[in-house]
This record gives structure tokens, C-alpha cells and sequence, in this order.
């Protein structure tokens, strides 16, 4: 039998612990014991790639020096990234848009127009962002003045999405005009993300779990969905608290529905809008 189809012994309890342990301290995602076999698939995975049939043997590997920092790395990307498509949830997407225009309507885009887009993955929610945007203020006849700025914990989901090809798969809930204007189709039946999209948006590396090393900008929209619901409660409260700090007056807040839902905050209210998730912070200027 070829070394790769070999079948590793079940990660026993300790070893469940240990290595559950190591991803919460490093990347904030909490495993219950339902998920072992979550955790347990990818490590082995990653093990037979590279010869070996020890956990203990491994986990020693991925937490000393350099190198293991390294294969922490491709280890963590296995772990941590999550499928995802363009508009997974168009109601959030489509509360952007509302929100963008009745600035534009109210003449209240005294600047740019700053966004970001919280555990990435591969591009596909950023670019979503971005045609909801540019939507906007081509509507309004106004340059294209927006930044998205992307961020995820994974290299490798950040170069995907930086070479912004994609299948048809996922494109699965995006309308045949948005295809038209924003996608080109490719000679291997990909598409690519045209020009005009890829040149507003910068993947950036980060953990979001350490807020303090995330850019020090004000941002008219947060956008965090899909993430939250891997930490623990405090951790998903003291994050959400981090970010309203990079919010300007008048920012909007939008995460995952029912991801935070006794989460409150003095600068912050939530809107009254029964598929989205989102907070507004106040108007009033930080003194």
C-alpha cells in the first residue's frame, strides 16, 4: 500500500486537546469535541504529505522554530479557510448598497469611501463588496473614489484571491447583468474579476485576534460574516468591541445573523432590519 493511503490512528483525547488548544491560542477558533474529526482529517492530511505517523511527532514540528512556523502555516490554511461564493448573503450586500446610496443621496461622502471585508478567504465576498460599490457610484455619475481593504488569516487563500479566477460554481448567485459588467470569461471556462474591481481591492494578511496589528484607519463599513462563529462568546465580544474603534461616526457594522446576538455597545445600535445583522455607530464626533 502506498505510504500516502495509509491509514493513521485516531487522535486520542490528550492529543484532541493539544492540538485544539495550540489553534485556539494562535487563531481564536474554538473546536468542540463534535469537530475531532474535523481537526483529525486535515492533520493527517497534511501528515501523510509529509511522511509521518505521529501526532506527537508532528505537533512537535509545527511549534519549534522557523520552519515550524512555516508548516504552521500550510497546516493552519487547511484548518481555518472556508468555502465560500460571491453574494453568499445578498440581504447584507444589498444593505451596503442602501446605505452607500443614501450617503451619496445626502451628499455625506466627504471622502473616500473605506471598507473592510474580515476573514476573506479567496476574494469572493470582497469582490462582491465591490460590485455592489461601484454599482453605486456609477449610478450616480461619480468617480469611483472606494477601497476595500480584504484581510485573512491564510497566504494561500490571499494569493486566490489575488489572481482573481473563479468558477462558474461560484457564481452561482451572482445576476446575469453583474456577470456581464464585472466578469470576463476565460478560455478554460473561469472567469476573472475585471480590472476595474481588482485595482480597488488589497488582500492583506491578519488575525483578527490582534486587532492592534490590523490597520490603524477609520472605515465607513466593517464587513465580518461567517467568522464570528468560531470563537468563543467573550472573544467574539471583545473583537466586536475592537472594531467599533475603527468605525467612523456613522459606520456600519455587519456580521453574520445570530453570530453576536446579546452583543451591545454605548456607541453602537443595532438596525431594525430583519435578515441582516448590522449596527450603526453614532453620528456624534469622537471627542
Amino acid at each position: 500500500m502506498a505510504w500516502s493511503l495509509r491509514k493513521l490512528p485516531t487522535l486520542s483525547d490528550r492529543q484532541f486537546a493539544q492540538w485544539s488548544t495550540l489553534l485556539e491560542e494562535r487563531t481564536g477558533i474554538h473546536l468542540v469535541r463534535q469537530q475531532r474529526t474535523l481537526l483529525e482529517s486535515q492533520v493527517s492530511i497534511r501528515m501523510r504529505e509529509l511522511g509521518l505517523d505521529d501526532y506527537d511527532r508532528y505537533y512537535v514540528e509545527v511549534t519549534h522554530g522557523v520552519s515550524g512556523m512555516m508548516e504552521w502555516s500550510t497546516l493552519v490554511d487547511r484548518i481555518a479557510v472556508k468555502e465560500t461564493s460571491f453574494f453568499r448573503h445578498r440581504p447584507s450586500l444589498e444593505y451596503v448598497r442602501r446605505y452607500l446610496q443614501n450617503k451619496i443621496n445626502n451628499q455625506q461622502l466627504p471622502g473616500s469611501f473605506d471598507v473592510w471585508s474580515i476573514g476573506c478567504a479567496t476574494g469572493e465576498e470582497a469582490y462582491s463588496l465591490a460590485m455592489v460599490i461601484n454599482d453605486c457610484f456609477e449610478l450616480a455619475a461619480l468617480n469611483p473614489y472606494y477601497g476595500i481593504t480584504a484581510v485573512d488569516i491564510s497566504t494561500t487563500a490571499l494569493t486566490k484571491a489575488r489572481e482573481a479566477h473563479y468558477s462558474a460554481r461560484k457564481l452561482e448567485e451572482v445576476k446575469p447583468e453583474e456577470i456581464k459588467r464585472y466578469l470576463q470569461h476565460c478560455d478554460d471556462g473561469s472567469y476573472e474579476v475585471v480590472s476595474k474591481l481588482r485595482e480597488r481591492v488589497c488582500f492583506t494578511q491578519g488575525n483578527i485576534i490582534r486587532p492592534d496589528c490590523m490597520p490603524h484607519v477609520k472605515v465607513d463599513v466593517i464587513f465580518c460574516q461567517n467568522l464570528l462563529v468560531y470563537f468563543r462568546r467573550w472573544l467574539r465580544r471583545d473583537i466586536l468591541n475592537a472594531l467599533v474603534d475603527r468605525l467612523k461616526p456613522g459606520g456600519l457594522l455587519i456580521i453574520g445573523l445570530g453570530e453576536a446576538v446579546d452583543w451591545e455597545h454605548p456607541k453602537m445600535h443595532r438596525v431594525s432590519v430583519d435578515d441582516v445583522q448590522a449596527y450603526l455607530r453614532d453620528e456624534r464626533e469622537e471627542q
